[in-house]
């Protein structure tokens, strides 16, 4: 499912527009996007938590000519499903 699908999936569920489930979904990535850039975790009870872990530096290979070079530490974005998202995924 890419973005305008669900844009579509919100919009028939709601009943409500696409232009308005358009602007839904546009908030909560927004929101969520926002949150992990302050440093925030972001909890929807039943679905999961989004937060920020950090990777740390690490050594790895070209694989073109095999010469070691550093990877920086990062942050990354990171999910962790919910109970309730993880029963639903193993029914299927």
């Amino acid at each position: 499912m890419n973005k305008f699908e669900l844009i579509d999936a919100v919009a028939k569920s709601a009943d409500i527009s696409r232009v308005k489930a358009a602007l839904a979904v546009n908030g909560v990535t927004s929101a969520v996007t926002e949150a992990l850039s302050g440093g925030d975790q972001v909890s929807i009870v039943g679905f999961g938590t989004f937060s920020v872990r950090n990777r740390s530096a690490r050594i790895g290979r070209n694989p073109r000519t095999g010469e070691e070079i550093k990877i920086a530490e990062a942050k990354i974005p990171s999910f962790k499903p919910g109970k309730a998202l993880k029963d639903a995924v193993n029914l299927l």
